[in-house]
């Protein structure tokens, strides 16, 4: 059987249409890398991925995971490599060195081409630009609160009026530090208001708190308590000059380390090798400070009732910081178009309200916030000790963005270990390492 010249013509145009086609999609499927370091958000963000790819086809998000110090040091290498991840995520106290390495994408020019709304963010987005260039759109925010043992409370009679009147200061500690020794119980069961209290048998410490992370302004440690004396660590975002001579962070410092070294309240660093979340769950301590991102794992890792408390006003009031997140591109990616919609994805309205039913973390979108609240209070748990300090005005502050952010804590890092663990105090020591930390921008 013979078929006709046509034939053959149409059977080849439409296989070579077909050929072309799978060509084509096969060169448009992009797959974009995602780094960030917190295994507790990794669910709802997956989500967000799923979300983003069955909306577009083309592009698949592959996630990558790994804890914060392993996550910067890895991130540190790739980028200098040249195999960092198409996207990650940023933080305020790292981003200042990316940025003047060149390692981030200005995004500033999608922004305007796609219309996209910079009002929708409960965070400064402007906290992400510099000299006209922008280089992360808010995401997410957190504020410190305190962790408690509320079976630990109620047994010690420390009740929700007390915890509402909480004051501190870092001359005695306030009613704070009153409660504080009252939740501290020797082996012999005695608090340490009791005359006899042993300090050196301790069982049940009332506070427990870490040497504080220099990276981040001691963030979710001592930082909150020096701010509501009035204290600021810098004068704002890119200034040159850092603050630890003020007499106001010496006192607060020294308070901290006094907490274990005079007092016994509070484990030292010997205790606290394993983390201050495995003193909590193995109920060894009453209360620790912390930022509202652990909020699902230690309530769902505790064998006890975990309540939050606000932190004790100061001085000059409660004071928390304020930090938020951003999803950074990698300057030397290959797809910066599908990196730029994806980050665009998880910047919007319809990421936040995935993130936000999964009650993680607070997105930076109200109508995010409003679904994590929600998801936490069908978990039983009242998280207004974060979100109301957020409300208030002057009640948050930034953690410090300036260049030189590692030598910073190269320099502060170890002084700040030997004050804690009583090698030296803070009057001899900052006033010193402030000197050196402030002629690095000289």
């Amino acid at each position: 059987m013979k078929f006709p010249k046509w034939l053959f013509v149409v059977v080849s145009l439409c296989l070579f249409a077909v050929t072309s086609v799978v060509s084509v999609m096969a060169q448009d499927a992009v797959e974009i890398r995602y780094a960030l370091w917190d295994s507790n958000q990794l669910p709802a963000y997956q989500a967000c991925a799923n979300e983003f790819t069955a909306r577009n086809p083309n592009i698949t998000i592959s996630i990558e995971q790994s804890g914060w110090s392993q996550y910067w040091d890895g991130l540190t290498a790739s980028l200098v490599s040249g195999t960092a991840p198409d996207v990650f995520t940023n933080h305020v106290s790292r981003y200042p060195e990316l940025l003047i390495r060149n390692q981030l994408l200005d995004i500033q020019p999608y922004v305007e081409r796609d219309g996209v709304d910079t009002s929708i963010y409960l965070v400064d987005p402007e906290l992400w630009v510099r000299d006209g260039k922008r280089y992360g759109l808010p995401k997410d925010w957190d504020t410190i609160a305190l962790y408690y043992n509320a079976d630990m409370f109620e047994a010690a009679g420390i009740t929700a009026e007390d915890i509402a009147n909480w004051t501190w200061n870092p001359e005695d500690g306030g009613t704070f530090m009153e409660s504080i020794a009252k939740l501290t119980l020797d082996s012999s069961g005695r608090n340490a208001l009791d005359p006899d209290f042993d300090s050196q048998s301790v069982i049940q410490w009332g506070f427990a708190g870490g040497v504080g992370d220099a990276s981040s302004g001691a963030q979710p440690d001592w930082s909150s308590f020096a701010a509501s004396t009035g204290f600021q660590l810098t004068d704002g975002p890119w200034t040159t000059v850092y603050h630890y001579d003020d007499p106001r962070v010496i006192a607060t410092v020294q308070w901290w380390a006094n907490l274990h070294l005079v007092f016994g309240y509070a484990p030292g660093s010997d205790q606290l090798a394993s983390g201050v979340e495995s003193l909590f769950f193995a109920g060894s301590t009453a209360m620790f400070p912390m930022g509202s991102w652990n909020i699902g794992w230690i309530t769902n890792d505790a064998t006890f009732n975990v309540g939050f408390a606000p932190l004790p006003a100061g001085p000059e009031g409660r004071r928390s910081p304020i930090n938020g997140l951003s999803d950074a591109i990698y300057a030397g990616t290959q797809h910066p178009e599908e990196a730029w919609q994806w980050v665009k994805f998880l910047a919007s309205t319809d990421c936040a309200n995935i993130v936000g039913d999964f009650g993680v973390v607070f997105p930076a979108i109200q109508t995010g916030v409003d679904r994590s609240i929600a998801a936490y209070e069908q978990k039983g748990l009242d998280v207004s000790s974060f979100t109301d300090i957020a409300a208030v005005a002057g009640g948050t502050y930034l953690l410090p963005i300036t260049e030189n952010g590692t030598a910073i804590r190269d320099i502060l890092q170890p002084v700040l270990q030997d004050i804690f663990d009583g090698v030296s105090t803070a009057q001899d020591a900052l006033p010193q390492i402030n000197e050196e930390i402030n002629a690095l921008f000289e």
